[in-house]
């Protein structure tokens, strides 16, 4: 395929999508030889063309400018950089956008975001082909089926981009990765193009939010909710009647917070935002194991979800007294102290209680998850008490967030190579403590071949067992009540004092 073929292609494929129209295709073509720095074009139908899928298409236009020196460095971070405004110059403009959901919301709300989400992956925001190269599987564990991924769909970067980025000015614009600045963004070496992105608002509890789809879908419909003024997060009582307020508008979605303090909260604590999406976690279906009640609020369900980590779960048809609840509960663990079961809501002024919440609706009624969370550290645990212990980090070291929380493991690329090298050397028998891919896990295989006959056929389903295993163990210690005799006491104990 050529260049005249692949921007023939990539107008036929804006056509098909709706991203134009038949009366644009000369003004499409224009922005495209624009982009292209290219003068010169004819309408050159070709069965190739027609065939390619757009990642094909684009590959070759980006390939095409490289080649004639339009393209500076022909490495993953350039290449982004290009498509992106490749596709930008195809995407309907953020009004055009905005009224179309607007127009389907009024029909319904998941009609509305059923095209939203299929709009973000037409004009290649959503990168499906990078999703698909995740690696992705369950695995059983006591406490139901938990899910495993491998992200690979988040490029590395390459060393020339890298170098060249520490050359870049200092910038404080956008100001964030939520801020509404980044729509139609050009992006530069060290921050990501987003002409094709496109927010829609949303009202949100009488304030002005801003619904986006994530880039790298952990999961179906992985999307963000965010306030339309950069502020920092905050669990509070107006946490929880947005959350309730935005599944009453959207009910097929489950919505969470990550917590608002470090180690425990997510990665963009600056600006206030949820995560929402179509999918049902292993925690949503786990069930109450011990049904408890709190004094004046008997019309509320509650009970200790069956889960690695401490969730009392709410449920009413009211939210207002959800809201009330859920108020009454934070405040009081934000200053709960149990010293027997190593809980400190703060050392030196420093807070360390706080609260991950999740709501869903449950048919008619509106239910609310609390996830307690302690963010304190000691020399022993210098990265959290509370957080996946150094024995487990060859797995997974990062902070444990509201994904993970509600039972999807989102483990580091690396892990890809090193349990394909651990699985090689479990067949082999070959000594895992020499590799660099595998010296880390070598302990942990050793186990493995102790308690498994390996063969062939089952070495991977085992490796990936295994390490869903060494997930819900994570889980477990960023619980802050054990699931133990002495655990389920303490936590007796704080919620017979809210």
């Amino acid at each position: 395929m050529n260049r005249n073929e692949a921007i023939t292609a990539l107008v036929n494929y804006a056509l098909e999508k709706e991203l134009i129209e038949q009366e644009e295709k000369v003004w499409a073509v224009n922005r495209i030889l624009e982009v292209m720095q290219a003068d010169s074009f004819s309408w050159e139908e070709s069965a190739k063309g027609k065939e390619a899928g757009l990642t094909e298409i684009l590959d070759t236009l980006i390939d095409d400018a490289y080649e004639r020196g339009v393209l500076e460095e022909n490495s993953v971070v350039y290449r982004d950089l290009f498509d992106t405004k490749l596709m930008g110059s195809l995407t309907p403009r953020p009004v055009q956008v905005m009224k179309k959901f607007q127009q389907l919301q009024e029909e319904s709300s998941q009609r509305a975001t059923d095209w939203y989400y299929q709009f973000s992956q037409d004009t290649n925001y959503i990168r499906k082909d990078r999703v698909a190269k995740d690696i992705r599987w369950k695995t059983e564990t006591e406490y139901g089926e938990i899910d495993i991924s491998i992200n690979q769909s988040k490029p590395e970067k390459d060393p020339k981009a890298i170098a060249a980025a520490r050359n870049q000015p200092a910038s404080d614009y956008p100001r964030c990765m939520l801020c509404e600045e980044n729509v139609g963004y050009a992006g530069r070496l060290n921050y990501p193009a987003r002409q094709n992105h496109r927010i829609v608002p949303v009202t949100i509890n009488n304030t002005d939010w801003y619904l986006q789809y994530s880039p790298y879908v952990y999961y179906n419909e992985h999307c963000i909710c965010f306030n339309k003024v950069h502020t920092p997060m905050k669990i509070d009582k107006a946490c929880f009647a947005k959350l309730l307020d935005f599944v009453r508008q959207f009910p097929h979605y489950f919505v969470g917070s990550n917590a608002d303090l470090p180690i425990v909260g997510g990665s963009i604590l600056a600006h206030d935002h949820f995560q929402s999406g179509h999918y049902t976690f292993a925690m949503e279906r786990a069930p109450i194991e011990t049904e408890i009640s709190f004094e004046g609020y008997e019309d509320v369900k509650a009970g200790i979800v069956k889960w690695p980590m401490s969730v009392i779960r709410l449920n009413a048809k009211e939210p207002e007294r959800l809201i009330d609840l859920a108020d009454k509960i934070l405040g009081s663990w934000r200053g709960y102290t149990d010293e027997a079961a190593m809980i400190l809501a703060e050392t030196d002024g420093e807070p360390h209680n706080t609260i991950t919440p999740i709501a869903r609706r449950r048919g008619e009624d509106f239910e609310l998850d609390l996830v307690l969370r302690n963010n304190l550290t000691t020399p022993d645990h210098p990265l959290g008490i509370y957080h996946p212990h150094e024995e487990f980090h060859h797995i997974k070291k990062e902070n444990i967030g509201l994904i993970e929380v509600m039972g999807l493991a989102i483990l580091p690329g690396r892990l890809k190579k090193e349990l394909e090298a651990v699985e090689e050397k479990l067949l082999s028998g070959e000594n895992m403590t020499e590799d660099p891919l595998t010296k880390s896990h070598a302990k942990w295989a050793a186990d493995i071949a102790a308690n498994y006959e390996i063969t062939a056929e089952n070495v991977k389903e085992i490796v990936q067992k295994e390490t869903g295993i060494v997930f819900s163990k994570v889980l477990e210690q960023a619980g802050v009540y054990k699931r133990t005799p002495e655990g389920k006491e303490a936590f007796l104990r704080f919620i017979n004092q809210v």
